[in-house]
């Protein structure tokens, strides 16, 4: 469970105050699968880097699984997101050199329980997404679909308890998109997986359970 509280982002810009996010509070239950919807400069982006521990608010809590992370130190917090929470973001990240298999391994190898055999989990993994006849590709031989696909497979390999994806569809075409919400779907009703997507597409709040609004760094609708 994420619990959010009060929670505010300021940045600096020479002399001005700029709102990122402003007193926003809720609540995201184990298996929920929410979008954070919003117009361009809405606080989209800002809230999910905030929850997933890659930015520190100015002012607010969060507790993630019971844990109260606004105040972990950069090592803790490191360790916390390696092991707890799964990221995918607009450009795939994928390293040009590596096969699919050994981009989602990769991470297993930093952070990995003791006698995991992370291959094995990689290969599960892109299996579940539908890629299991690529293992060998290169992000180059691989559609922006495929890659997308390759990512959300390697946010897996260290079993997260919550999965991450800031505009995941951004940079595909619409039959790559409906692909990779489909993904999402499926992860989180076959393995549980609770999923906290940004979009700014309408149409994406179907796949969700639950949505959260926002509107210059407010939530301005409850979420449901």
């Amino acid at each position: 469970m994420i619990t959010v509280k009060n929670l505010t982002r300021i940045y600096k810009l020479g002399n001005v105050d700029v709102v990122g996010i402003k007193n926003v509070t809720f609540t995201i239950k184990k298996g929920d699968m929410i979008t954070i919807m919003g117009k361009s400069g809405s606080g989209k982006s800002t809230l999910l880097r905030l929850i997933g521990l890659l930015d520190r608010p100015t002012s607010g809590k969060i507790t993630i699984n019971g844990h109260n992370v606004v105040n972990l130190n950069d090592s803790k917090r490191a360790k916390f997101r390696l092991s707890k929470l799964g990221y995918i973001f607009q450009e795939f990240a994928l390293l040009p050199e590596l096969t699919a298999l050994e981009n989602v391994y990769l991470p297993g190898m930093m952070y990995s329980a003791k006698n995991v055999n992370y291959k094995k989990r990689a290969k599960e993994l892109l299996e579940i997404v539908g890629l299991k006849d690529r293992l060998n590709h290169k992000p180059k031989e691989l559609s922006g679909g495929e890659q997308q696909r390759v990512a959300i497979a390697r946010s897996l390999i260290n079993n997260p308890s919550f999965l991450f994806a800031d505009e995941p569809c951004a940079n595909l075409d619409t039959i790559s998109s409906k692909t990779i919400m489909n993904t999402f779907v499926k992860l989180n009703s076959e393995l549980n997986v609770t999923v906290i997507f940004v979009s700014h597409d309408p149409d994406d709040k179907k796949y969700a359970k639950r949505q959260i609004f926002l509107k210059d760094g407010r939530m301005v609708k409850p979420y449901f």
